[in-house]
């Protein structure tokens, strides 16, 4: 099986990247290798003992350490689990998984067995919200709750994407240039942060890229998960508009407790302080609150 990276090296430097955010978060984390038969898992845990549980998912071609570097205020009343998803993070086995099935909800319902986690709220950003509904349709009695921001497996990307999106990223990986990153990441980073741009260009250079789209969830495949959830589309994303997003959520989940576009923005949500303390608290305030 082809690595998932272009060279030894390139995968030293994602590692690297993924030491930098994780030092950008403000609280104390503490790292665990887990065994699966996937292979390997890595995990960034933070947060108070006792505190309920709460799995974080990151997003495609990143890390644990970045989706806790934008959702660090979680740390304040969770005990998370921030994993690295095999098949999009370096720091977990050099292992791809199929997207077709529910490879992924075995394997993250492993990582729970791991972690002595017998139910557990769960985060799940963009390739992280796929992998969550994967583990909804698997093993629901898993998940107290679920959030899903920006998710992929729910909706088809428009043809439109491919020209606004897609053409843009593969001028940038065939010939890369500043000039040609900016113009890509402008389409899907909602601020310009330039560890982000920085991060972004090496991680889409050093992966050997993969364009497997997930399977879409079906109606049939979530009729036992019955845990509340929240949905959060972005309305200028262009891989997975937020209007077709939420429309889907409804009928995907019968237990949709909210659902919301997020306005003026990307796929990549703002990377502000302002913006990273909001999301938070509506993220608490839903994980907190009684189930309507």
């Amino acid at each position: 099986m082809a690595s998932l990276f272009k060279s030894e090296e390139a995968r030293a430097r994602l590692v690297a990247w993924h030491t930098r955010f994780r030092e950008r978060i403000g609280s104390t984390t503490e790292a665990q290798r887990l065994k699966t038969s996937f292979g390997e898992t890595h995990v960034l845990i933070g947060g108070p003992d006792g505190a309920p549980a709460l799995v974080l998912l990151h997003g495609a071609l990143a890390s644990s350490a970045h989706a806790l570097r934008e959702l660090e205020g979680l740390l304040t009343h969770y005990r998370v689990y921030a994993i690295d998803i095999i098949g999009q993070s370096a720091m977990s086995a050099d292992v791809r998984l199929a997207v077709s099935d529910d490879a992924y909800g075995r394997w993250l319902e492993e990582v729970f067995d791991r972690l002595e986690l017998e139910k557990a709220l769960v985060v799940g950003v963009s390739w992280g919200g796929f992998v969550a509904i994967r583990l909804a349709a698997h093993a629901p009695e898993r998940i107290a709750k679920l959030a899903l921001l920006v998710p992929a497996g729910m909706v088809k990307s428009p043809i439109s994407s491919g020209w606004k999106m897609g053409w843009p990223m593969t001028k940038f990986v065939m010939a890369p240039s500043e000039k040609r990153l900016r113009s890509f990441l402008s389409r899907l980073l909602t601020t310009m942060d330039e560890e982000w741009v920085g991060y972004l260009g090496e991680a889409f250079t050093g992966f050997n890229l993969n364009m497997k789209v997930p399977a879409l969830a079906r109606v049939e495949e979530l009729q036992r998960f019955n845990s509340p959830v929240f949905v959060l589309g972005a309305d200028g994303d262009l891989s997975f508009p937020g209007e077709a997003v939420v429309a889907r959520a409804s009928e995907l989940f019968q237990n949709l407790q909210k659902a919301r576009v997020l306005e003026g923005s990307r796929h990549c949500p703002p990377t502000t302080e302002a913006f990273r303390t909001s999301l938070a608290a509506e993220l608490h305030a839903f994980f907190d609150g009684e189930a309507s």
